[in-house]
């Protein structure tokens, strides 16, 4: 029986417009009811899915959870409060950020705990987040200090092409040991860049042993890259019909439907109900 589902939100759970479809929170309901934890397991931010935490009922529940930054931060969805903070080592983010600076074409993201900070950014990224309910302040400059007694749980950069986002990758190896950051893709616009041995993966691992489940008790969905380190953890990993080529190759179960049909449904009335 299984006892957890941690899903990925943005073309997963979410529809490609970032909303939450009833069928979808309907679903997760009732596997709630039934006392089965769900778990958004997102590259984002808690703060800008916390409305749709609500229409789950998962809100401000004691003993409920979120994953959040790619398995920077574990939350009890109740006030929010942190049980595993992953952050990585300021020396090391701050190399990243100046990469990510140095090419003008790119909107590096700086994920601090709790404030999503942007340098130059682009309508379209910015327009993707806003979509989202993601809210972030934008840096005037390049100057990483302002981070120093703050804790960084990820760094990535938006480019439009997989070219360019492998180039940044190669870029921000130059310059950091590649032994001490975790990369991963995700939307088709981002490169991901964590502390080493933090992903979606260890992420799920951790809390799992904190409630007493074992990992095959646990589903876990996903559509892209920076879900794969969750899939392969896991007793049943899913992939959503969008999912990409090595989602799909991961998962023991692809989804007739996709994100925008009600995927999460179709699992949770498939493996749950």
């Amino acid at each position: 029986m299984y006892k957890m589902i941690v899903c990925d939100l943005d073309e997963t759970l979410m529809n490609d417009d970032g909303s939450l479809s009833e069928k979808n929170a309907a679903a997760i309901k009732a596997a709630s009811a039934k006392g089965v934890y769900f778990v958004p397991n997102s590259g984002r931010s808690y703060t800008s899915f916390q409305n749709d935490l609500a229409t789950m009922g998962l809100r401000d529940q004691p003993n409920q959870y979120s994953i959040s930054y790619n398995g920077g931060l574990v939350l009890e969805n109740d006030g929010n409060r942190p049980m595993m903070v992953n952050a990585m080592p300021y020396a090391t983010a701050k190399a990243i950020f100046e990469a990510g600076a140095a090419n003008r074409e790119a909107a590096t993201h700086v994920y601090t705990q709790d404030v999503l900070y942007i340098y130059n950014p682009t309508p379209e990224d910015s327009a993707y987040l806003t979509n989202r309910g993601v809210s972030f302040e934008i840096m005037t400059t390049a100057d990483f200090s302002m981070f120093k007694d703050l804790n960084v749980m990820k760094v990535i950069m938006a480019l439009p092409t997989m070219p360019k986002r492998r180039q940044m990758r190669a870029d921000v190896e130059q310059v950091v040991d590649p032994t001490e950051i975790a990369v991963t893709y995700s939307s088709d616009r981002y490169v991901e860049f964590n502390r080493a041995g933090v992903n979606k993966g260890s992420a799920t691992v951790q809390l799992g042993e904190k409630l007493g489940i074992k990992p095959a008790e646990i589903i876990a969905a996903g559509d892209n890259g920076n879900d794969l380190p969750m899939l392969k953890v896991v007793g049943l990993p899913v992939s959503v019909a969008n999912g990409i080529d090595s989602v799909k190759a991961a998962a023991k179960y692809v989804t007739t439907a996709d994100n925008n049909h009600d995927a999460m449904a179709e699992i949770i009335n498939k493996f749950i109900l």
